[in-house]
């Protein structure tokens, strides 16, 4: 077997002796407190003053006590206030999966690869708060002008799948297989990356997909290589593997706390998709059992989902697609239709309001928001907006050049074949 590098070994030696040696960027875990700390059955989750929220055991960003006080209200007030006095310097972007007292003060809404491309074609504005997560934020400034500064309200908010990909482990799965398969695998990453991931890709001619576009970008890969390696969403990579004809045995799960990810060599060579291990923590909630269960409670519902879903759901739904694909199928479907729905709980009650005239409910009886974009809170967009008035920027998001436009190389990549 051949030697590991350096960088391998003392990665795993760090494991064995419970030590850290290998460095990486701090993050927040995503713990099983905070994932549940905000489910319930009702279908709407009000916001209540950040004292409060902060009181379920959630580890946030700090701010001043003023902000943590204000109720709902107040907030409401002191936002659009601000707003307003920053004018027409500032643009803000909400994701569909935030919530309504956020989206409410969006300039544009989307998912998070149409966002970057409008914070990128409005060149007036000075300031773009980005109301969604790390790698969103990032992306917005690998895009967007020089003079631009993105701001994120609240620097806890990532996302538990990008997390899943730190570039270290990455690199140490790219080295293997560079030194198995040589230059025959071509990497996709998710869009729901971190930029460094994105970089990657971008130096080893790979490419950035998102949910909507990853069956061209594995064509285009295919063309080039016998093999892909996707990151960092596991299901959506088999999804699209399965989508295009290959089979599962043919899709190897990349486990980066394994030597070779739980592999022989011989095994990886097999392999047409190596996946790796991430997943994401809402659209994993979603089940067979609940789709079966709407189907009995409404014999004419339509069931969409989105394919961030295990396979077994996927095929079992009616149609699945990205966050755009969903809001344009119900939108344009007919009154009185019955949709059964399979994402983020804040974006299917915003398309239920939206669609007064049709019945569109979540799959899952338990209502859980996006844990991480739940983070942005509406005392965070007002600390934002009061440092703006006052001159200064907090949370500002840059990304460091050499990786930027490394990222931006992989990003163009993708913009060129769909």
């Amino acid at each position: 077997m051949r030697q590991r590098s350096r960088r391998f070994h003392r990665h795993r030696e760090a494991k064995a002796n419970q030590m850290v040696i290998k460095v990486r960027e701090a993050t927040i875990p995503i713990t099983e407190i905070e994932q549940s700390a905000f489910c319930q059955t009702d279908e709407e989750l009000k916001s209540k003053p950040l004292e409060e929220e902060l009181e379920a055991g959630v580890q946030w960003q700090k701010l001043p006590i003023s902000y943590l006080k204000m109720s709902p209200e107040e907030l409401d007030t002191r936002i659009f206030e601000a707003r307003q006095q920053i004018g027409e310097r500032l643009v803000v972007l909400g994701h569909h999966y935030q919530r309504n007292e956020i989206i409410k003060y969006a300039d544009f809404r989307g998912d998070s690869f149409k966002l970057s491309q409008l914070a990128a074609s409005k060149r007036d504005a000075e300031y773009i708060v980005f109301c969604g997560v790390h790698f969103m934020a990032e992306t917005a400034d690998i895009l967007s002008g020089p003079d631009q500064k993105v701001v994120l309200p609240n620097l806890t908010a990532g996302c538990s799948m990008a997390d899943m990909a730190q570039i270290d482990d990455v690199m140490d799965c790219w080295d293997d297989l560079q030194n198995v398969m040589g230059g025959d695998v071509t990497p996709i990453t998710y869009m729901n990356s971190a930029a460094s991931i994105k970089a990657l890709c971008g130096r080893n001619e790979g490419i950035v997909c998102t949910s909507s576009n990853a069956p061209a970008t594995f064509k285009w890969a295919f063309e080039r290589t016998g093999k892909v390696l996707f990151l960092p969403d596991q299901h959506l990579g088999r999804n699209t593997g399965s989508r295009l004809g290959i089979d599962t045995a043919d899709m190897l799960l990349w486990n980066p706390f394994k030597p070779m990810g739980g592999h022989t060599e011989d095994e990886v060579r097999a392999a047409k998709v190596i996946l790796w291990q991430g997943h994401c923590s809402v659209h994993t909630r979603f089940s067979v059992d609940q789709i079966e269960q709407a189907r009995s409670n409404h014999p004419d519902v339509q069931v969409v989902v989105h394919p961030e879903c295990f396979k077994e759901v996927v095929d079992a739904a009616d149609l699945n697609g990205s966050t755009e694909y969903i809001l344009k199928v119900i939108n344009e479907s007919p009154p009185g239709s019955v949709w059964a729905v399979g994402t983020e709980v804040s974006l299917v009650n915003r398309i239920a309001q939206e669609n007064p005239d049709k019945t569109i409910f979540c799959l899952d009886s338990v209502v859980c928001p996006c844990s991480t974009m739940y983070r942005i809170h509406p005392a965070y967009l007002s600390w934002v907006f009061d440092a703006l008035n006052a001159g200064v920027v907090v949370n500002q998001i840059s990304v460091d050049p050499t990786t930027a436009e490394e990222a931006r190389v992989a990003l163009n990549r993708m913009l060129n074949i769909v």
